[in-house]
């Protein structure tokens, strides 16, 4: 039986104010640009965006005392959503997040698993060489003309190759094979298991929680990664993710379908306030919904190496 003083219970309550209060200050932006996004541009513009706003109703804008706060509109959403570069976009980033997240994880365990072994010639120098790479790179132009040398430019593996190995997510999941007991590499070794076959049947399935937690991390990185595209696929906008494309809007280099917004004088107008945060909820919920469904992976992969009492 555990005897909790009044002092503990008073620095609980405050550990969890000041977590509530950090919680509420990540949460608000975000609602924010929710209210943005379903209200309609004039109403942005005059600041007449409130967190519930009331349901549209188009007979009393005329007699209304005031005429912008419409209230509710999925307008800007419309507009998103009939925009074609931005629908191509949205996929093309799902099939590549998908497809890096899957090679960057056999990249991860192929490079940490032999590691493990103590037998394995030339270990030391190889994790100096491999560790070196995470503290000093040759830099943006360097790296701009080897892809060019390589042929890569404008080409949608430049996406996915040069970034498939994180050394600091290998080192991760290589502390977490050497916490695996060697009696159970040992005992399937005396069985005839070879080092592949101990890698899928014992490795693998213990590690399902940091493997889950290096997924997520892959994927949250790829899907918000932007600044490979802008260096690389300069003229290649069939390629360009939807992080590139918001920057873009944002950026006012682009803007949504032509047709699908309002002209004025015969020149074409920068997209609005509204229609950028409908834009950026489109792009952002997509990957908040894969959270929850690795939730209870992410939580035991990243107490990997933690104190247990």
């Amino acid at each position: 039986m555990k005897i909790r003083s009044k002092r503990t219970k008073i620095a609980d309550w405050i550990v969890a104010a000041i977590c509530f209060i950090v919680i509420m200050i990540c949460i608000l932006p975000m609602l924010n640009l929710l209210a943005q996004s379903m209200s309609s541009s004039q109403s942005v513009i005059n600041g007449k965006v409130t967190f519930m706003p009331v349901l549209f109703n188009e007979s009393k804008i005329e007699t209304s005392e005031d005429p912008y706060r419409y209230g509710i509109t999925l307008e800007q959403y419309r507009y998103v959503f009939l925009d074609p570069s931005f629908t191509r976009s949205m996929w093309w980033t799902a099939i590549l997040t998908v497809i890096c997240t899957i090679l960057s994880l056999t990249m991860t365990i192929l490079c940490s698993y032999p590691l493990t072994y103590d037998w394995l010639r030339g270990k030391t120098f190889i994790n100096t060489f491999i560790i070196f790479t995470m503290y000093f790179s040759a830099g943006t132009i360097p790296n701009y003309i080897l892809m060019k040398t390589l042929g890569l430019l404008n080409n949608p593996l430049v996406l996915i190759i040069p970034n498939c190995l994180s050394v600091f997510n290998m080192i991760i999941l290589r502390s977490f094979f050497f916490g695996i007991p060697d009696s159970l590499r040992e005992s399937a070794e005396i069985d005839g298991a070879n080092p592949f076959t101990v890698l899928i049947r014992i490795y693998l399935p213990l590690s399902a929680p940091v493997l889950a937690t290096l997924a997520l991390f892959y994927a949250v990185g790829r899907w918000n990664g932007f600044t490979d595209a802008l260096l690389y696929l300069s003229s290649a906008p069939q390629w360009v993710p939807i992080q590139l494309k918001l920057w873009q809007l944002i950026q006012n280099m682009t803007s949504i379908d032509v047709t699908t917004v309002e002209m004025v004088s015969g020149v074409v107008p920068r997209a609005t306030d509204a229609i950028k945060a409908a834009a950026i909820m489109f792009a952002t919920v997509p990957i908040l919904v894969v959270y929850p469904w690795l939730q209870r992976y992410f939580i035991a992969g990243v107490t990997i190496g933690a104190v247990k009492g």
